[in-house]
């Protein structure tokens, strides 16, 4: 394990996300450009949400009067300065950018977890990937979403669910992994990582989290806006 990565120390959900949806041995992702940002984006929703930065209220996202001590106060800021009501995926639509992978991305790599490795193409165009370094945190977070998929020591079904009324993680056995679960699934992430896994569970989630409604809404205007330029 590398020394700058202290053992113990969780990762925030938008890293936890990019880290498993990053290739470990090339370090490319593996969905494009624009699943990847709107996934983030949810992952950094579902952050504050957990922090109680913000909340669902009826069909908008609103921020609390919290002010907790988080990487994403420059995202929190973003939300709460815009004017007007803002639904989940117009959210999404606030906060993804390629800026914010890069920076999410380059926070992994100081914590030595993945390696920035730089390319040049004809001297002038540069690419950058993210080959894993150290297995041990992506170890650690399939675990805990094998667990949330398995329920819990007691068998009880109810474990890594979400209330069909949106309430977020009520009863839940891993609050983060099930959040995981939820913006896998949304991003078309989840069967190639987990193929073994209860897809039906994971669809559930998914449908009942309202971050991950969000991503699968804003991918969905994505995929119209794109069929609809190419006719």
């Amino acid at each position: 394990m590398d020394a700058n990565y202290q053992k113990g120390v969780e990762l925030s959900l938008p890293q936890a996300f990019l880290l498993l949806a990053t290739n470990d041995t090339d370090g490319e992702p593996e969905v494009e450009p624009a699943v990847l940002r709107a996934g983030v984006a949810g992952a950094t929703l579902a952050e504050l949400d957990l922090l109680g930065a913000i909340e669902l209220q009826g069909k908008h996202v609103v921020t609390t009067r919290a002010t907790p001590r988080t990487d994403f106060q420059h995202q929190l800021e973003i939300l709460r300065d815009r004017p007007g009501l803002h639904t989940p995926k117009k959210c999404i639509s606030m906060l993804e950018s390629r800026a914010e992978l890069h920076r999410v991305y380059e926070g992994m790599a100081a914590l030595g977890i993945v390696e920035h490795v730089g390319e040049r193409h004809l001297r002038l165009f540069k690419t950058t990937r993210y080959p894993e370094k150290d297995h041990g945190p992506e170890a650690a977070i399939r675990q805990r979403i094998q667990a949330v998929l398995g329920g819990d020591s007691s068998g009880s079904d109810s474990a890594g669910t979400v209330p069909a009324d949106g309430a977020p993680y009520a009863g839940s056995f891993d609050p983060r992994a099930t959040a995981l679960v939820g913006l896998l699934y949304a991003t078309g992430l989840f069967g190639k990582i987990f193929p073994a896994a209860d897809q039906n569970r994971a669809r559930d989630m998914a449908r009942n989290y309202w971050p991950s409604r969000a991503v699968a809404d804003e991918l969905r205007m994505v995929r119209l806006a794109e069929a609809e330029a190419a006719t």
